[in-house]
């Protein structure tokens, strides 16, 4: 099972490239972030078309969540975190087959020390405690989503600015990722790739995809029940070489 994590910065304008993408890379379940679309515009019909069930939670011009699924059915939707007041569309689950998917678009956070930084730190710790009811109750766990945390040094291009003091690195947020892992989860891309300067997100300025000036924040996290089941793992680039391309890059992992 072929399962990929995308940011697609507006379906609306990016529908035709996911089409696309969906249509080469055929993966077997996608998680979608910043939809940007309430749910009565979100394309199903077209999705159904190019062989693609879908669940999702959108709201109009920021945010929402989708996971689609190849010829299968998608089970068990969750929408939101549970018990946490959020009126803003970031997380949704669906079961596929025997295998449990956790999309989340994580908060950015603005800048250290502000109020939307305090909101996505209370966030995660609303997800950590999901997380882990989660795995009680589905063993066979992929987390997946735009996290907007690098999770160390090799992924980001220049470690020297990217420290403790900036957001998508600092100290809190990386702490707060580790103790989503210590629950028994593992960073997919990681089981498979040691290597630093691969990454999945790249700002439309200063020709930094051209460049390589990007981050690794697009995450495709594995239960300890799947960690010897996962086959391979890695970005694909292609779509970011597009016209008017998503500043993010999916990100997959394989389950053999």
């Amino acid at each position: 099972m072929k399962i990929a994590s995308w940011n697609v910065n507006s379906l609306n304008v990016r529908l035709p490239q996911l089409q696309q993408w969906l249509s080469d890379f055929a993966p077997d379940v996608v998680g979608l972030q910043e939809t940007k679309l309430e749910d009565h515009r979100f394309p199903d019909d077209a999705l159904l078309e190019a062989g693609y069930r879908s669940v999702f939670h959108g709201q109009k011009t920021y945010n929402g969540v989708a996971i689609l699924a190849r010829e299968r059915a998608l089970e068990d939707v969750q929408v939101a975190i549970p018990g946490f007041d959020d009126v803003q569309a970031r997380a949704i689950a669906a079961t596929v087959g025997d295998v449990r998917i956790v999309n989340l678009y994580v908060v950015n956070g603005q800048d250290v020390g502000t109020d939307k930084y305090d909101y996505k730190l209370r966030w995660l710790e609303a997800v950590h405690g999901w997380v882990a009811d989660e795995l009680k109750k589905h063993p066979k766990l992929v987390v997946l989503g735009d996290f907007n945390i690098a999770p160390d040094d090799r992924d980001v291009h220049d470690p020297a600015t990217w420290n403790d003091g900036h957001i998508l690195t600092s100290t809190a947020e990386r702490d707060a990722l580790k103790r989503l892992l210590a629950l028994g989860l593992h960073d997919g891309f990681r089981l498979h790739n040691d290597e630093a300067g691969i990454f999945s997100w790249w700002d439309y300025r200063q020709a930094a995809f051209r460049r390589n000036l990007g981050l690794r924040i697009d995450l495709t996290l594995v239960s300890d029940a799947l960690r010897g089941a996962t086959a391979g793992a890695g970005i694909d680039r292609t779509p970011r070489q597009w016209e008017r391309p998503s500043d993010h890059a999916p990100a997959f992992v394989v389950l053999g």
